[in-house]
């Protein structure tokens, strides 16, 4: 039985959450709770580009709200 994630003729969804982080998703498995499809149905290796193509920061959006850390040292 082949991994439905690694098969190369099957269509894919591309779904996001609401922390922006991206999947690549089977077309045929029905979409969880909590995500969206953002892009496709397609082909895996369009997704993956759409994937590369817009999800370039890996972190949560909630960790992205957080200020930075200053590089200064208090006192």
């Amino acid at each position: 039985m082949t991994n439905p994630f690694e098969r190369t003729d099957s269509d894919y969804l591309v779904l996001i959450n609401d922390e922006g982080q991206h999947s690549l998703w089977p077309a045929f498995i029905p979409v969880p709770q909590g995500w969206t499809a953002a892009y496709g149905q397609a082909a895996r290796e369009a997704c993956l580009d759409y994937i590369a193509a817009h999800w370039s920061d890996l972190r949560p959006r909630s960790l992205d709200a957080e200020p930075a850390y200053a590089d200064t040292k208090q006192g």
